[in-house]
């Protein structure tokens, strides 16, 4: 029974931490550098050049049409 209690214990802590660590600032996991992230729901500019990361292989226009196109449900017709 100890032990059942210890780590409840011990999950109850790892859980107020990661939620307090989540809860700290802004993310900026998807937007380049200089780009404004604020809002309840940031969303990035599209394009590559708006991106943290370069991309790896060169954007296409389905590429292009793709992340103009999100966070819509529909898919870009440019296929």
């Amino acid at each position: 029974m100890r032990m059942i209690l210890g780590l409840l214990a011990l999950g109850a802590g790892a859980y107020v931490l990661a939620r307090r660590s989540a809860g700290s600032g802004t993310s900026r996991a998807a937007f380049a550098e200089g780009q404004a992230a604020g809002g309840a729901n940031p969303v990035r500019d599209a394009g590559p050049a708006a991106m943290r990361d370069p991309p790896v292989q060169p954007w296409t226009e389905v590429d292009e049409a793709s992340d103009q196109s999100f966070p819509a449900s529909d898919p870009p017709a440019t296929y």
